[in-house]
């Protein structure tokens, strides 16, 4: 754990982000920097594909297009 010195603007730009997903700032942050972690060591993946392991791999299995809840 450690402290991040980030430039206002950015800051500013992941404090917004994260009343729009509901995270906290930090949580934010960390986030765009697994991503983009890890949209670094797989440049021939798409951010789409990316989200899609991630989410495969902590055992979530998105319902079906087109299916609603009842």
């Amino acid at each position: 754990m450690g402290i991040v010195n980030i430039d206002h603007e950015l800051h500013d730009q992941v404090r917004r982000a994260s009343t729009v997903t509901y995270r906290s700032i930090n949580a934010q942050a960390a986030y765009w920097i697994r991503i983009g972690m890890l949209c670094e060591m797989n440049p021939s993946l798409s951010f789409n594909e990316i989200i899609q392991r991630e989410m495969a791999a902590a055992g979530i299995t998105p319902p079906p297009l087109g299916a609603h809840a009842a």
